[in-house]
Parts: structure tokens; sequence; C-alpha cells
């Protein structure tokens, strides 16, 4: 199988660790399991002699009970027996296009969004067809043009809501129009929602998986519960043919998640709501300080995302947007994403939900860079 290689990932490989200011992260501030007991008033002591007194089975083939009823909680209308535990949503969203895609299949994918969205179906001999988000529509989907890239064979329609990299974020009506669309050509939905719930009102962000029977939801513990460190996802579906396949292709290349792994998650679930309130709150404030930094910046420019922890940043400078990264990591230890590595030339995307001190200072790098280019 030949695949392109994945721009952002091979990004984030090369330059994070040693960033100074790392606003490049698209989790929300990563938490200890101190902080994770501390927040959920939880046992620490009694979880961990009963973690240390089990033996390290394979666990619950199909997933520990407490951990998918906690995934559960978070959609409207969905059930243990319909989710698919995997190694993160990066695993998910393989899992999808290895039970469902083969060649000649016809995907319709967004773009810009997360590379395994339009890579991997091709990767597998698809015939992949871009819906491109214009940044004058807010990063949100002509339907018009989606109706035209329908066809009868079309497959799956892949949509990102939050959108990674803008943070865009889709209505119920958009949803519901897409769902349409879907139905008229049989096509399954697969809907990339690891930055569901993370929204700037309090208001209920729906799922494609409580709108349409043939939706595919896949999410994780990391960008949503600050949990990255477990490697945790999930496929969520309906659809009775899209599990089983999905299982099968499981049992080839997983198996089972990890046990302790799943303990630590149910208990990060079972507190949804304060892990959600604390995250929440990190993105609101911190996005309230980029956009006043944006507001400041006098060459920089944005669509003020609506979800998500994550914008695209635009520079009126002549500088291609990965040699605007290197030389602003090398100058100031400032870490961001080059808009090139979503095909969006001349920006560069920033991680806002990290501590506010990192993103402050790191957005005072990216001032006194642009300030040195003038």
């Amino acid at each position: 199988m030949n695949i392109k290689p994945f721009a952002v990932e091979e990004w984030m490989n090369a330059w994070e660790d040693g960033a100074t200011y790392n606003i490049a992260e698209t989790c929300v501030d990563s938490i200890s399991l101190d902080e994770l007991f501390a927040l959920t008033g939880e046992d620490k002591e009694a979880f961990l002699n009963d973690l240390t007194a089990r033996r390290l089975t394979y666990g619950s083939i199909t997933g520990a009970p407490a951990f998918k009823e906690g995934i559960c909680k978070l959609y409207r209308t969905m059930d243990a027996a319909h989710i698919v535990p995997t190694h993160g949503a990066a695993g998910a969203n393989h899992h999808v296009f290895l039970s469902l895609i083969g060649p000649g299949d016809h995907v319709v994918s967004v773009m810009p969004t997360y590379q395994q969205l339009y890579s991997i179906p091709e990767s597998l001999g698809a015939k992949v067809d871009v819906l491109h988000l214009r940044k004058a529509d807010g990063y949100l989907p002509d339907l018009q043009e989606l109706r035209r890239l329908v066809t009868p064979g079309t497959k799956i329609i892949c949509i990102n809501n939050p959108n990674n990299p803008t943070g865009a974020l889709m209505s119920e009506e958009t949803l519901k129009a897409i769902v349409e669309i879907a139905q008229s050509v049989g096509a399954w939905i697969l809907c990339d929602e690891v930055y569901r719930h993370l929204t700037q009102t309090d208001t209920w962000s729906p799922s494609i998986v409580d709108l349409y029977d043939k939706g595919i939801s896949v999410s994780s513990m990391s960008k949503v519960f600050s949990l990255a460190g477990l490697r945790l996802g999930w496929i969520a579906s309906h659809d009775d043919g899209v599990i089983r396949r999905c299982l099968s292709h499981r049992d080839y290349n997983l198996i089972s998640c990890g046990m302790l792994d799943e303990a630590v998650a149910a208990i990060a679930l079972k507190h949804s709501d304060k892990l959600l309130a604390r995250n929440r709150s990190i993105v609101r404030d911190n996005l309230a300080l980029l956009d006043a930094w944006i507001s400041k910046e006098k060459h920089a420019s944005y669509v003020k995302p609506s979800a998500g922890t994550t914008s695209l940043i635009y520079y009126d400078l002549s500088i291609p947007s990965y040699t605007f990264c290197e030389e602003l990591y090398q100058q100031t230890g400032a870490f961001v994403t080059p808009g090139d590595c979503f095909e969006e030339p001349g920006c560069f995307r920033i991680g806002y939900a990290c501590d506010k001190a990192s993103l402050q200072q790191g957005l005072e790098a990216v001032s006194a860079y642009i300030r040195s280019k003038e």
C-alpha cells in the first residue's frame, strides 16, 4: 500500500520535543493521574490497589463495559454493543477505511481536514473527490457542491466536526442537510468528532450517529479529555454491518486495547461533566486571549473558531508557511504548524488550548518574529 507522507504528523514528529512554546499542540492542556483523581474525587489509592492486583490478560476483547458505557453517555442514542474501542481516533479512522473501502470505491472528503480522511482511502485505491472548505464561507461546506460531487456509487462522505484545522462548527441543520445528500445515494457519513463538545457556547453538539442510521462517529480520549497518553479512541455506529466489519478487521490488527488504559478512561468518562467543564473553560478563556492578540497584530487575521482547539492564522508576509514556521521556531522557540500541511498556504495552524502562559508567550514570540520581517 503506497500512501502519501502524513504532513502534519511528520511536522509534529520533527519539531515538537524541543519547542519552548508549544502552541501547535491540539489537545486541551493534558492532565496527570493525580490531577484526574483530584478533579473527579475518586479514591486513588483504592483504584491503584485494584489495578495493581489485576492479572495482565488481554482484558475485555471488545472493550471494558465501564469504558463503553461512559462513551455512550456522550451520545443521545448510542448503546455499548455499537461501540468499537480502538487505539486513538487515528486507529478508528484507519479501521473504518480498511473495513469499508476498496479499489474503485468513491469517497468524498472535505479539505482542509485531518489528512487521514482523504489519503487513506486514496491509498486503498478509492477515487477521492475533495469538497474544499473556503475561508470566505467560514470553512463551512457548500452543500450544492457536495450534491454535485456525490454519485450513486459514493461509499463514504468524510467530514470533520468541529473542523481541524479551522475550528468551524457545522450546525445541526447543516448536518441534517448532509444526511439528506448521503441518503440520496445510500452513502455512509464518517464524521471525525474528536473535538466535539469543546464549544464556545453551552449548546449541545449533535453527533452524526444521532442523526443518521448510516452515520459513523470517531472520537477519542485525547483532545476533549486531555488524556492522549491513554491512546484510546472508538468507532460508534448504529449500522450493524459497519460494527461487524470493523470488529472483524480489529481481530487482525488490534485484538484488544489495554485494560489499564480502559480503566483510567472509565474513571474520566464517569466524570465527563467535570472534565468538560475544566476544558471548556480553558478553550473559552484562551480563545479570548487569541482574539485579543489578533485584534492587535496588524499582519495577522483569522476566521474566529466556533469550537475545538485550533485555528488557521493568516499572515500578509510573502513567506511560505514552512519557512515561516521553521524560522519562527529557530529564532524564538515558538512552535506552530504550517498551513501547507493542510494545503492552505500563507497561514499557520495554532493550538490554543495549552496552558495560558505558554499561549501568551508563544503569541508574543510570533509577534516578535513578524516584526523582524517588516
